[in-house]
């Protein structure tokens, strides 16, 4: 059964009990990478491998996310900043303890591509903190195998 999250801002990002953060470096330019990320939400399962569907809701206000094993997100676009920014606070889940989540993914261009950092900034009762504290190398993962599909994608699609 969802249950209704607490609202938080895009300031939740710098204040949340937990906060961590990954940062991947992506030969696909700040562009395409802020496309796949904020405007091809339904792409998200072909690179991100612990989603297994994504939508838009609301006319792109918010995404609807299911991830393997379950876990559904209902989500509120709380930031769409092209090539710079794009963000998003869960308001309903089934995944149990949690009390807020914000996810920010930010954007920066380099010589050769860009660097993507991913915040998943987070409230929830102390044992939840430390099993997400303990699932970070996981967490970790999987976005570093994101971040490597989601750029080879992209060079696909643009070669």
């Amino acid at each position: 059964m969802a249950r209704q999250l607490r609202p938080v801002d895009l300031e939740f990002v710098e204040s949340a009990p937990l906060r961590l953060v990954f940062s991947a470096h992506l030969t696909a330019s700040p562009q395409a990478l802020y496309a796949a990320l904020a405007d091809d939400v339904a792409g998200w399962p072909a690179w991100f491998t612990a989603v297994t569907a994504a939508r838009p809701v609301d006319d792109g206000a918010g995404r609807e996310i299911r991830l393997k094993g379950g876990t559904v997100f209902t989500e509120t676009v709380l930031a769409r900043e092209p090539d710079i920014r794009y963000a998003y606070r869960v308001d309903q889940t089934n995944a149990p303890g949690l009390r807020a989540l914000l996810e920010e993914w930010r954007i920066a261009p380099t010589p050769t591509g860009s660097r993507v950092q991913w915040t998943f900034a987070a409230d929830g009762p102390g044992p939840l903190r430390i099993v997400l504290r303990l699932g970070r190398p996981g967490l970790g993962r999987a976005f570093k195998d994101a971040m490597r599909n989601l750029d080879r994608r992209l060079d696909r699609s643009s070669g």
